[in-house]
């Protein structure tokens, strides 16, 4: 497998590998999503494309071309938005930590790894190529408490967890990327 950034128009081309690998990572505890979810993300995928700074990377078998992985991100808007998970993540963390930390910041919105393709480096390869590209290191995700391996796979690669629950019934954590300049200090500070 090898990793390689794709542009968002050439994605469509890679869309039933993705639909699989999202299934297989996501329909599987903790997530437990339904399988269907998986052609619902491919259909959002399209959509996130069009996002201001939007990168995406995927890891392929050399060979065969069999999608293993992918992972993709975006810049979070200066206003910060308020659907999906955010309108908590703004509740928890205040309008200062949000427009300091997060607005303009690279955000990792996914990162899977199909489970016979785990073991070999591919997820933090994954993650370094989205997040490479970060503005002054200021990247950040958002993740479950209950998703032990992932924040162990997030913490490995040095990124640290904002100590300020979010609330919700999904145990949200905003995690900040190794260099992140408010992961160094304010971000210990609740």
């Amino acid at each position: 497998m090898r990793v390689r950034l794709v542009e968002g128009g050439s994605l469509p081309a890679y869309a039933e590998g993705i639909r699989r690998v999202y299934a297989e990572v996501f329909s599987a505890a903790p997530w437990n999503e339904d399988p269907a979810a998986a052609a619902l993300y491919v259909e959002r995928l399209a959509a996130d494309a069009e996002r201001p700074g939007f990168t995406a990377a995927l890891a392929l078998d050399a060979d065969s071309g069999t999608v293993g992985g992918f992972a993709t991100a975006w810049t979070t808007p200066t206003a910060f938005p308020a659907d999906r998970s955010y309108g908590h993540v703004a509740e928890a963390l205040g309008s200062g930590r949000v427009t300091a930390w997060l607005c303009g910041a690279l955000e990792v919105d996914e990162l899977a790894v199909a489970p016979g393709a785990r073991g070999a480096g591919l997820g933090a390869a994954l993650l370094r190529a989205v997040s490479e590209s970060a503005p002054d290191g200021r990247c950040w995700l958002l993740t479950s408490v209950h998703a032990e391996a992932t924040l162990r796979f997030y913490r490995r690669a040095g990124w640290q967890q904002v100590p300020v629950p979010i609330p919700g019934r999904a145990g949200l954590v905003v995690l900040l990327g190794p260099d992140h300049p408010a992961a160094a200090g304010p971000a210990r500070r609740p």
